[in-house]
């Protein structure tokens, strides 16, 4: 089994920053991708980014020249680096990890990102 533990969610304003971290303890051998979703209640959870074990990157293009994804393999820690940040994207965020194959699926318990007008 993985565990993902998310922190670095809050409130900040239109145009401000925040950086999200998600540490992976457990059978990280398992894990191959990396990734942020995001979801508003009552929706499907989208795809924010995500990132492979070999740092190859996928950002969608809502946010795309605003966030950042990066993944530091020694400390099986995954982030994302939101910046311009828009009341629209206003959602909890997940962590989430993937084996090579896609195949197993695990998540993390969410944290809120606010952000006011």
């Amino acid at each position: 089994q993985v565990q993902l533990v998310e922190s670095g969610g809050g409130l900040v304003q239109s145009g401000g920053s925040l950086r999200l971290s998600c540490a992976a303890t457990g059978s990280i051998n398992n894990i191959y991708f990396m990734g942020w979703y995001r979801q508003t209640p009552g929706e499907q959870r989208e795809l924010v980014a995500e990132v492979s074990f070999g740092g190859y990157t996928k950002v969608v293009d809502s946010v795309k020249g605003r966030f950042t994804i990066s993944r530091d393999n020694a400390r099986n820690t995954v982030y994302l680096q939101m910046d311009n940040l828009k009341p629209e994207d206003t959602r909890v965020y997940y962590c989430n990890a993937k084996d090579s194959g896609r195949v197993r699926d695990y998540w993390g318990q969410g944290t809120q990102v606010t952000v006011s007008s």
